[in-house]
């Protein structure tokens, strides 16, 4: 028994969800999403929440069935509080600033990087050393972040690089004489 997904999914005030088939579509105050799953598990709406069960015992129904719930429920926390992701920029002369719908990162290359930002996130530059990437969709803020990341991923001698702002990077020592 999955104990993720037995949970049901709770729908906080001002967020609608209908159900078509495999079909889930969430309405929230920043958005709507939707979430196609497959014909391993029901879907049903009930009281105010999103119920997801298996439709057999086979053990494919039982992975698809707590990754069905998560998703439900990363659907109703997108369209209610969105996703974030924070990354600091350390490092000499290393700088972000938004012009328009263009990130401009300076990271030490001969040239300026032009980065720029798909539709559905939201990067802005509170500081010239931080970027933050907002969005309802958590994978693909995720994957913005992500792909910003690999401009210049930190190094672990001086730390110099992009990371996220929770990220621990092991420093090492530098050659002895």
């Amino acid at each position: 028994m999955s104990r993720i997904g037995k949970k049901p999914v709770p729908l906080p005030k001002g967020v609608t969800a209908s159900i078509s088939g495999q079909t889930v579509e969430v309405k929230g105050p920043k958005g709507t999403r939707t979430f196609s799953a497959t014909d391993d598990v029901t879907i049903a709406l009930e009281e105010g929440t999103v119920k997801v069960t298996p439709r057999g015992s086979s053990k494919r129904a039982r992975q698809q069935w707590g990754m069905v719930r998560s998703q439900v429920e990363n659907l109703v926390t997108g369209v209610t509080a969105g996703f974030k992701k924070e990354l600091e920029i350390t490092g000499v002369g290393y700088r972000a600033q938004m012009a328009g719908n263009v990130l401009k990162l300076s990271l030490g290359y001969s040239h300026d990087v032009n980065f720029e930002v798909p539709a559905g996130v939201t990067v802005t530059t509170p500081k010239q050393t931080e970027i933050t990437v907002e969005g309802i969709d958590q994978q693909l803020v995720g994957q913005v972040a992500a792909n910003i990341r690999e401009w210049r991923r930190p190094e672990p001698y001086k730390g110099k690089g992009i990371r996220y702002k929770d990220e621990f990077i092991f420093r090492k020592e530098g050659k002895k004489k």
